[in-house]
């Protein structure tokens, strides 16, 4: 009975160290399966802290990750993108500098690493690091486009005009992206350099090319009338205007004294008078209507400006028709009643200082002067003329 017993023992002995071992397996894939569980739960935690605009709160719960896994990358990324956001660039500039130095990480994830610390070195104002950095990846197929638009960023903010040209010729092929309105504006920034250094044959040269990359910039033709007339090539000067209508009348009224100066310059009294009568019948421009109340002032009197700027008024009510007719009035009152012309010229005048200047058509930002990339969005040719609108 005895030997059963012993015999019975060794051979429950391996299956007792088996089921120890099996347990062991066990309870530690419990663990891991638990913290696996747990990392995404504080991820999860984290992002709502963010979603609901909380950052200081995210911060907290991705360091608390960071301080059970600190090889997470994701968490890294996270953590210094939320730094730069609030402006502590310094920090975020460390976490994604240690996240580089890292060896283990793959090509992927240092590409992404390197995105973020480019874009840590921009926020900081280190745009020669910043460049570095988007050169490299625009290199990398994983981030070449974002890398190519930060890269115009750069350029834009520098100035750097030929550096911009060429990145957004790249961006146009890798993204499919229409870029020539963009590189119009730039041929047009090398212009207005050329033209202020009174090199007009580079500016014109420049304006040529932001015509052929975009043959609807207004940009270009106000440019290369005013090249034309610094060369007293005033019908040249006019036919560079007149385009204008075609790409945007908006814009027509911010060239017309122009216009009627140039035609002064030439003698012909019926060439302009025949113009503004004409593209007043396409477009009820004020600032049409105020150039061309001043040449019918000129030709035919005061009282038959006053006329024309009265009908001018019932099609289209304007502060600034009423200023105009306000001091057309002025120019022939009596002394006793120049005081209260005067006053109701000032009261007009404050009213007409609302409806002047150039908003932006995308967020509404508002100038005295016209800006062709917007200082709000950041965006090209998105501003028009309050005066016409």
């Amino acid at each position: 009975m005895s030997f059963n017993v012993y015999n019975l023992l060794w051979l429950l002995l391996p299956l007792a160290a088996g089921s120890g071992w099996l347990g062991a397996k066990i309870d530690q894939k419990r663990r891991v399966r638990r913290n696996a569980f747990d990392l995404p739960s504080a991820y999860f935690k984290g992002l709502n802290f963010l979603l609901n605009e909380q950052p200081d709160k995210a911060i907290e719960v991705f360091t608390q990750v960071l301080e059970v896994n600190s090889e997470t990358v994701e968490t890294h990324l996270a953590l210094g993108n939320l730094f730069r956001r609030r402006g502590e660039v310094e920090r975020a500039i460390r976490i994604h500098q240690n996240l580089i130095a890292r060896p283990t990480l793959d090509k992927e994830q240092r590409s992404h690493a390197l995105l973020e610390l480019g874009q840590d070195y921009l926020k900081a104002g280190l745009f020669d690091r910043a460049e570095n950095l988007f050169l490299e990846l625009a290199e990398i197929r994983l981030h070449s486009e974002q890398a190519l638009r930060l890269l115009l960023r750069i350029y834009q903010q520098e100035k750097e005009w030929h550096k911009a040209i060429s990145s957004a010729r790249k961006l146009a092929r890798l993204s499919g992206e229409k870029m020539n309105s963009v590189i119009a504006h730039y041929n047009c920034e090398l212009a207005e350099l050329a033209y202020s250094k009174k090199d007009y044959l580079a500016a014109r040269a420049f304006v040529r090319e932001a015509l052929s990359n975009d043959r609807k910039c207004v940009r270009a033709n106000i440019l290369l009338g005013d090249i034309e007339a610094e060369g007293n090539r005033h019908r040249d000067a006019i036919k560079a205007w007149k385009h204008i209508e075609e790409q945007d009348a908006h814009f027509l009224g911010d060239v017309a004294d122009k216009i009627a100066d140039s035609y002064r310059r030439l003698g012909d009294e019926n060439g302009v008078y025949e113009f503004f009568r004409s593209a007043l019948e396409r477009h009820q421009l004020i600032g049409l209507v105020l150039t061309f109340a001043e040449i019918i002032r000129d030709r035919e009197g005061i009282e038959a400006a006053e006329k024309f700027v009265v009908e001018s008024l019932r099609r289209r009510p304007s502060v600034h028709g009423l200023h105009r007719l306000i001091e057309l009035n002025l120019a022939e009152a009596q002394e006793s009643n120049k005081d209260d012309l005067m006053l109701l010229r000032n009261i007009i005048e404050e009213l007409r200082e609302q409806h002047r200047g150039y908003a932006c058509q995308q967020c509404g930002f508002r100038g005295k002067s016209l800006h062709w990339l917007c200082p709000g969005c950041n965006r090209w040719s998105t501003i028009k003329p309050i005066l016409e609108e």
